[in-house]
């Protein structure tokens, strides 16, 4: 009965331990699970007061600057955060400024190589023409901006209203998907 009751005790100390085993194991799996859930929701990489520049031959084609800037590397798809917003000129080769653009908030997707700026968007090109809207979006493979959003651009001949917006990435040859406003011409020349 002795041996018995010693390999009953051995067999209990084996599930005993197989268990711990398990229920850590699984405490384990859940903590590494959320560790990097965790890690993909914090940025790798952070600055303040950060400039960008992106040049092509070496000459300077665009510049960013941001108050704050974070970049999630470790994300499913990495991202660049800018939630104090941005500011970005393009330059011709010069180095005159073609157009600029502000927002309050901007994200850059790396591999998509697409630019969101949201929140009081105010964009210029050479000619003095100004896009007001909430939300732009840069395609740089497309190279191309849009937006699905109201806009307001002003020219030099009045104001347009209207939803939906497509431009070159320069700003220069651009139109209102659907309009509204009103122009002004001068009807003396």
């Amino acid at each position: 009965m002795l041996n018995i009751c010693k390999a009953y005790s051995y067999k209990m100390v084996v599930l005993a331990l197989a268990g711990t085993t398990l229920f850590f194991g699984c405490k384990a799996d859940i903590e590494m699970v959320n560790a990097l859930t965790e890690q993909e929701n914090t940025p790798g990489v952070s600055s303040v007061n950060s400039t960008m520049t992106y040049t092509e031959s070496g000459i300077v084609k665009i510049k960013v600057f941001a108050p704050k800037t974070f970049y999630y590397q470790f994300a499913e798809e990495p991202y660049s955060e800018f939630p104090e917003g941005i500011e970005v000129y393009t330059y011709t080769d010069s180095m005159t400024i073609e157009s600029q653009l502000t927002s309050n908030y901007a994200i850059y997707y790396d591999k998509k190589q697409l630019w969101v700026a949201r929140n009081n968007v105010v964009a210029m090109n050479k000619k003095g023409d100004i896009l007001n809207t909430e939300e732009l979006f840069w395609d740089e493979a497309k190279k191309e901006i849009y937006s699905n959003e109201n806009v307001k651009v002003t020219t030099a001949d009045g104001v347009i209203f209207g939803k939906g917006f497509v431009s070159d990435e320069r700003f220069v040859d651009w139109r209102i998907k659907k309009m509204s406003g009103s122009f002004y011409v001068d009807e003396e020349n």
